[in-house]
């Protein structure tokens, strides 16, 4: 499948090495991604996540679909650094912190065969945001992949049948990641090849605050505005990729 023909996507991001901190800026990449997509008026759906406090993800899985959305997105997949002083930090000291991104494709159903007795599939109440039915009703979907070990879940749509879809999509693509690089086991096998460890010496790009620098170690290019570019003006980043082909 050639990446021009590919208009949506799974984005995972987890916090890494950092306790909190690292929770935190798991959820700044997040809140950037999304305020990007929705520049793009690309659709963005938050499938499922661990929170950590008001603003911060242990991990989340996103399915963010639209024209172009896999060119912007497929070189996000690393690690991130994060140096910052923690708004818990008493003593004025810097943190280094990481959070990592795997970039998915969704692939159509096809592409891979997935048979019903591989499956093992549950239901839950979906909690979080949506009001009281979202509670009662056991809508949310989680799906074990026995073979490989992969789990994928789904609560964001409001019908049970709407959620196993999602989830099966969120399946397919990692099975077709898999294949593609002929990997075999659990999808940690996934995240290593496109992430490694989520040790700090492992990062794809830095964050600094003190200076207000963002540098990019593949491409040796920097840019500064920090808090305007988490605010969603992603676009000088996407498009120096672009320029590199």
């Amino acid at each position: 499948m050639e990446p021009q023909a590919i208009n949506k996507i799974i984005m995972e991001i987890r916090g890494g090495t950092g306790g909190d901190e690292a929770s935190l800026f798991a959820g700044d990449l997040a809140r950037m991604y999304q305020r990007y997509a929705a520049k793009k008026d690309w659709r963005f759906s938050i499938l499922d996540a661990s929170e950590s406090g008001a603003r911060g993800y242990k991990s989340m899985s996103a399915e963010i679909s639209g024209e172009g959305v896999y060119d912007a997105f497929k070189n996000e997949s690393g690690v991130h650094r994060v140096q910052r002083v923690p708004t818990t930090e008493r003593q004025g000291r810097v943190h280094t912190s990481t959070a990592s991104v795997a970039v998915l494709p969704i692939v159509e159903a096809k592409v891979v065969d997935l048979r019903d007795g591989d499956l093992e599939v549950t239901f839950s109440r979906a909690g979080g945001p949506g009001g009281q039915n979202v509670n009662k009703v056991e809508t949310a979907v989680r799906i074990l992949h026995k073979p490989t070990g992969i789990v994928v879940a789904s609560r964001e749509e409001r019908s049970q049948h709407a959620n196993r879809e999602k989830a099966l999509e969120v399946l397919r693509a990692k099975l077709f990641e898999i294949q593609k690089e002929q990997a075999v086991g659990s999808v940690d096998q996934i995240r290593r090849d496109q992430i490694g460890t989520g040790d700090r010496s492992e990062k794809i790009r830095t964050y600094n605050f003190p200076e207000d620098r963002i540098t990019d170690h593949r491409l040796g290019k920097k840019w500064h505005n920090i808090e305007k570019i988490l605010e969603g003006d992603f676009e000088p980043i996407a498009k120096a990729f672009s320029q590199n082909k």
